[in-house]
């Protein structure tokens, strides 16, 4: 199943030449993976604060296609390539209207606090793999 996450394009996001300035596509990237998340049901503060655990982005590669600009409206499109026992791959892509702009493929490892490597809570990596 694919997670669908809009947003604009705001003057902030943008360089010197009006267009977004790159590292701006892994801040969008970020927030429709923590909306993916949310929609899911998973409380990520409740998460750490339960469970000890958090996710954090071990690896991304990713393609700049086409530019985006000011106000544009763009589409973040996550889905889940891969899941095991303490790793996720997604593959997001980032579209204004059908043309897609921006791609990447996404590793998250769980951790706890102390920054170690942790395995997902059952619960929750039953959630995510099946979506």
């Amino acid at each position: 199943m694919e997670h669908r996450f809009d947003l604009r394009v705001y003057y902030e996001d943008t360089d010197l030449a009006g267009i977004v300035y790159y590292a701006n596509y892994l801040k969008f990237i970020e927030r429709a993976r923590s909306e993916w998340v949310r929609g899911l049901g998973v409380d990520q503060a409740a998460l750490r604060a339960g469970a000890g655990v958090v996710f954090a982005v071990r690896r991304v590669v990713a393609d700049y296609l086409r530019p985006a600009v000011y106000d544009d409206m763009l589409q973040v499109r996550t889905r889940v390539l891969a899941g095991s026992g303490a790793r996720i791959v997604l593959a997001q892509r980032v579209y204004r209207d059908e043309a897609l702009l921006f791609e990447a493929e996404v590793t998250l490892v769980c951790l706890t606090s102390a920054g170690r490597p942790a395995r997902l809570p059952e619960v929750l990596r039953g959630q995510i793999v099946a979506s």
